[in-house]
C-alpha cells in the first residue's frame, strides 16, 4: 500500500504541490481571525454542580469579576492637590471609550462607548439622608399637599474642593460612616482603593480594545503627577495581562522553535537546503494549526497559544525519520527518486503510527468533560495528523525537485562518536543486563515513594513569576484589604419575601461577622449593610447607629423604604425579584485551591449553624470557586486520561505488530518515564495543577514514538536475518539509534526552550516534558532491547513476524 502511496505522491506532485500551497494560503488567510479568550472559565463541565450554581448566579446577579482596582497607601492622598488629582483620576478613568458595533434602523454603525459602568473611592462616594418630599394628591376632592418620606443618596464630594479644609471636612464625613471602612480605606492605615466597574458584555468581546491598558497608564501618570505609588490588581488587569504574554509568548516561542529547530537540522545533516526544506515544511504545519483554531472558532488561551511551538517541536522529528530514511537509500541505490519512494514505502507506516499515537496522547483531553481541554485536545490532535500528511507528501515533493545529496550531505552518516556510542550500549545491553534492570527497578521505586510526595494546589496568578506586577501588587491589596478576588455566597430561602425580614437580615450580618475571622477574605456587602447604612442616615448620620434597624423601629423607619431592596437597579445586585434570593459579597487572597479548600470546610459548619437547611440553601461561588473546583476536577480525571491513553495506543500497537505480548514489552519503557517524571515533582515540590497536569498525556504521545520506530525496525530485521532473534535487536540498535538520538536531543531542546516563558505552567510543562522525553531516550535505547533479549521467545510471536511489504517497481513511472 505505502509503495501505491509514494508512486502516487511523486506522479502527481505537481497537482497535489498546488492543492497544497492554496490549502496554506486558505488557512493563513482563516488565521487572521483567531481571537484571544479574557476568562478564566472552561475547566469544569457544564453539568458540574459548582458550574451550574456559578451560571446561575451569574444570571441572577451579573458577572462577578469585572471589577479592576487602583490603590495607594500615602497619607498626603488628602492633601487638597493629590485629593484632586485622585478624584480626577476616577473621572478620566470614566472617559474611557471602545468603538462598538451597534445596530440603529437597520444599520450597523460603530460608536464610541464607555467601557467603565460606574466609579467607587473616597472622592467618588455617597452618603445616605432621609428625606421628605411634599408632592400633590390628585385623588382629593381638594387639592391637597402630601408629605412622601424616603431614603436619598447625594455625592459626598459634590464637587473638585478649592480649599484644604473641604478635604478636611470630606475626610471627616467618611470616617464617619462606617459602611465605607475597610472598603475604601483603612483606618488602621493609609491605605485607599478606586474601584472601577467594568462592562463585562464589551470587555468579554473583541472590541475592549487596549482599555485596560489605557486605563493602567492613566494611574501611572497620576503617579507621575503626585509622587504617590499606585497599585493596581482584579481580574480584569489579570486577565488582560496574562493574554498580552500569552500574544508575546505565541510569536517568540513560534519564532524561536523555528531556530531551534532549524539548527538542529543544520547541525546534523550540515546541508543549508535540507534546513530550508523542512523549515517549509514545518511553517505550513504551523499555519494550518492557526487556522484550524479559527475555523474551530476556538479562541486563543494560554493553553491553545502552545500549540504553534507544539506542531514545530513535532513536525521536526518527521523531517529527521524522512530525511535520516532517504539519505541512508540513496547510499544503497543511488537513485533519488528511488529513494524517494523507497522512504515512503518503509518508513511511512511507522511514520503513521508514530504521528497517531502522538495524536492519541492529545486527544486524550478530548474526552475531559472541560471546555478548554477539549479545544486544546481537537486541535493538537487534529494537527498531529495534519503535520503527517504534510511531511508526507511535502517532502518528496520539495525533494524530487532537487539535486541528490552529495558526500557533503551524506557525511552524518559517518559520525564515528555516534557509533562508538551506540557499541558502548551494546556492550551494556548485551553484558550488563542485570546491572540495568537493577538501576531501573531502584530509580522506579524511589520514584514511586516521590509520587505520594505530590501536592495538588493551583492559584488563579501563580503561573507569573513572582517579580511581575501582576503578583506584587496583589500582594498590595491582600496585605491592605485581604484580596481582590471575587468570592461569593449566595443565600436562598424556600420561602418567598423572607430574604429582607429582620430576622432574615440578622442571620446574614451574623454570616458577615463570622467572614471577619478569616484573614483571607475582606470585608463583605449585603442587604444587611444597607440596612445599616439605612438607620443610621435616618438618626442624622450618627455613627452609633450603624446596626440593623430594630423591631421597635420599624413602624417609623418603614416609611422611608418607598423602594424595595431590589429596585432600580439594586435588584439585580443584591435581592432578586421575589426576595427569596440574596447574595453576600467578598473578595479573597489568592491563596491556592488547597487552602481554599480548607477555609471553605472550616466555614461550612458555621454558615449551616446560622442558615438552617431545613430553611434555607447557602452556595458558595464566585471565580475563585469555581477554579479551585476546575483543578480538583482536571486532577482527578488525569488517572482516567492516562489509562485511556494507553489503552488506544495498546491497541494501536497491537494492531501494528500483530503481538499482545509485544505491546505488554513496549509499554514498560515508556511508562517508566512517566514515573520518573512524577516522583521528580513530588521530590522538587511541582504540584499537580492545570499546566503540570498536560505532561504525562502528551509525553506519553511522543515518546512511545521511538518505541514503535524500534520495533518496526526490529521486524524488518527479523525478516531479512531469518528469524535470528539475537542479532536482529543489535542491527535495530544501530539501525534506529541514530534516528533516536536526534529526534530525542530535538524534542529535548524544543521542549526545554519554554524554559524561557514568563509562565511558571509553560516552564513547568516545557522542562518536565523535557526530562520525561530524556528518561525515555534511555529506557528505549537500554531497557527495550534489553528486555528484547531476555524474552525474545516468549514476545517475539509468529504473528509479529510478517515479510516486509514488497518493493514494488514504480521507478519507470516516477517523472525526474
Amino acid at each position: 500500500m505505502w509503495g501505491k502511496i509514494a508512486g502516487f505522491i511523486l506522479r502527481n506532485r505537481i497537482l497535489l504541490g498546488t492543492i497544497l500551497i492554496l490549502l496554506t494560503a486558505w488557512m493563513g488567510w482563516e488565521a487572521r481571525n483567531v481571537r484571544m479568550s479574557y476568562q478564566f472559565s472552561g475547566l469544569l463541565p457544564h453539568d458540574d454542580s459548582t458550574y451550574i450554581a456559578y451560571e446561575n448566579f451569574t444570571k441572577q446577579f451579573s458577572e462577578d469579576g469585572n471589577v479592576l482596582v487602583f490603590g495607594c497607601n500615602d497619607p498626603e492622598i488628602w492633601e487638597l492637590s493629590n485629593f484632586n488629582a485622585w478624584k480626577e483620576l476616577g473621572e478620566q478613568m470614566r472617559k474611557v471609550t471602545v468603538p462598538v458595533e451597534i445596530n440603529e434602523n437597520g444599520q450597523t454603525l460603530t460608536k464610541d462607548l464607555p467601557i467603565v459602568d460606574s466609579i467607587f473611592s473616597i472622592a467618588h462616594a455617597y452618603e445616605m439622608y432621609a428625606d421628605t418630599v411634599v408632592q400633590r394628591n390628585d385623588q382629593s376632592e381638594e387639592m391637597q399637599m402630601d408629605t412622601a418620606y424616603k431614603f436619598s443618596f447625594r455625592k459626598i464630594v459634590p464637587y473638585t474642593p478649592r480649599n484644604q479644609s473641604t478635604v478636611d471636612s470630606i475626610h471627616d464625613k467618611l470616617h464617619s460612616l462606617p459602611f465605607y471602612e475597610d472598603l475604601l480605606y483603612k483606618s488602621k492605615s493609609d491605605a485607599t482603593i478606586l474601584m472601577v466597574f467594568i462592562n463585562p458584555n464589551i470587555f468579554n468581546s473583541k472590541n475592549r480594545g487596549d482599555a485596560v491598558d489605557r486605563m493602567v497608564t492613566i494611574a501611572d501618570q497620576f503617579k507621575e503627577k503626585t509622587y504617590i505609588p499606585v497599585y493596581v490588581s482584579g481580574l480584569p488587569f489579570v486577565r488582560n495581562t496574562m493574554m498580552t504574554k500569552v500574544k508575546k509568548e505565541l510569536k517568540f516561542f513560534t519564532i524561536l522553535s523555528l531556530v531551534v529547530s532549524a539548527l538542529s537540522i543544520l547541525v546534523f545533516f550540515r546541508s543549508a537546503r535540507a534546513v530550508l526544506i523542512c523549515t517549509i515544511i514545518i511553517g505550513i504545519g504551523v499555519i494550518f494549526s492557526m487556522g484550524t483554531i479559527a475555523l474551530f472558532d476556538y479562541p486563543i488561551t494560554m493553553l491553545m497559544g502552545l500549540i504553534p511551538p507544539l506542531m514545530i517541536v513535532i513536525g521536526v522529528p518527521n523531517c529527521i525519520y524522512l530525511l535520516t530514511k532517504y539519505h541512508s537509500e540513496f547510499v544503497v541505490h543511488g537513485n533519488k527518486m528511488r529513494a524517494m519512494a523507497r522512504v515512503v514505502q518503509k518508513v511511512g507506516e511507522a511514520a503513521f503510527m508514530i504521528n497517531a499515537t502522538t495524536a492519541v496522547g492529545f486527544a486524550t483531553f478530548i474526552f475531559i468533560d472541560s471546555e478548554v481541554l477539549q479545544q486544546f485536545g481537537v486541535i493538537s490532535a487534529l494537527n498531529s495528523m495534519l503535520m503527517f500528511f504534510i511531511s508526507l507528501i511535502a517532502f518528496p515533493i520539495m525533494f524530487s525537485y532537487t539535486s541528490a545529496p552529495g558526500p557533503r550531505h551524506l557525511k552524518h552518516m559517518d559520525m564515528d562518536w555516534l557509533y562508538k556510542l551506540l557499541e558502548g550500549l551494546l556492550q551494556i545491553i548485551t553484558k550488563r543486563r542485570k546491572m540495568i534492570y537493577g538501576i531501573t527497578i531502584l530509580c522506579t521505586a524511589v520514584c514511586v515513594y516521590g509520587m505520594t510526595l505530590i501536592e495538588t494546589t493551583g492559584n488563579i496568578v501563580d503561573d507569573l513569576p513572582d517579580h511581575d506586577r501582576v503578583i506584587t501588587d496583589l500582594r498590595w491589596f491582600e496585605k491592605h484589604f485581604n484580596g481582590v478576588m471575587p468570592f461569593e455566597i449566595m443565600v436562598e430561602s424556600k420561602k418567598e419575601g423572607v430574604i429582607t425580614k429582620p430576622q432574615v437580615l440578622a442571620r446574614i450580618s451574623q454570616l458577615q461577622d463570622t467572614l471577619k475571622t478569616y484573614p483571607q477574605i475582606s470585608k463583605s456587602l449585603s442587604i444587611a449593610d444597607a440596612s445599616k447604612f439605612a438607620r443610621q442616615a435616618f438618626y442624622n448620620g450618627d455613627p452609633e447607629r450603624y446596626t440593623l434597624i430594630q423591631r421597635n423601629e420599624q413602624s417609623f423607619i418603614a416609611p422611608f423604604f418607598q423602594y424595595q431592596y431590589g429596585a432600580k437597579g439594586s435588584e439585580k445586585a443584591f435581592v432578586d425579584s421575589t426576595k427569596s434570593k440574596t447574595r453576600i459579597s467578598a473578595h479573597v487572597a489568592d491563596i491556592g485551591t488547597k487552602q481554599m479548600a480548607s477555609l471553605l470546610k472550616d466555614l461550612r459548619p458555621k454558615v449551616d449553624s446560622i442558615f438552617p437547611s431545613d430553611k434555607f440553601k447557602v452556595t458558595f461561588t464566585g471565580t475563585c470557586i469555581v477554579f479551585l473546583e476546575g483543578t480538583n476536577y482536571l486532577v482527578d480525571n488525569l488517572f482516567s486520561s492516562m489509562l485511556f491513553a494507553i489503552a488506544v495506543i495498546s491497541i494501536m500497537m497491537a494492531w501494528m505488530f500483530k503481538s499482545p505480548r509485544m505491546v505488554i514489552v513496549s509499554l514498560i519503557p515508556n511508562i517508566i518515564p512517566q514515573i520518573i517524571t512524577a516522583g521528580l515533582m513530588g521530590f522538587f515540590g511541582i504540584p499537580l495543577k492545570p499546566s503540570t497536569i498536560l505532561v504525562f498525556s502528551i509525553a506519553f504521545g511522543i515518546t512511545v514514538d521511538n518505541t514503535i520506530h524500534f520495533l518496526a525496525k526490529y521486524r524488518q530485521e527479523i525478516w531479512l536475518n531469518k528469524y535470528s532473534l539475537y542479532e536482529c535487536v543489535l542491527l535495530a540498535v544501530k539501525d534506529t539509534g541514530a534516528s533516536i538520538l536526534y529526534t530525542s536531543i530535538v524534542l529535548f531542546f524544543g521542549f526545554g526552550m519554554f524554559a524561557f516563558s514568563q509562565f511558571d505552567g509553560s516552564r513547568a510543562l516545557g522542562v518536565l516534558t523535557a526530562l520525561t522525553l530524556l528518561s525515555a531516550l534511555l529506557t528505549n535505547l537500554i531497557v527495550l532491547p534489553a528486555m528484547l533479549l531476555s524474552f525474545n521467545k516468549t514476545a517475539v510471536t509468529d504473528a509479529f513476524i510478517e515479510p516486509e511489504e514488497k518493493e514494488e517497481n514504480i521507478d519507470s513511472n516516477l517523472i525526474d
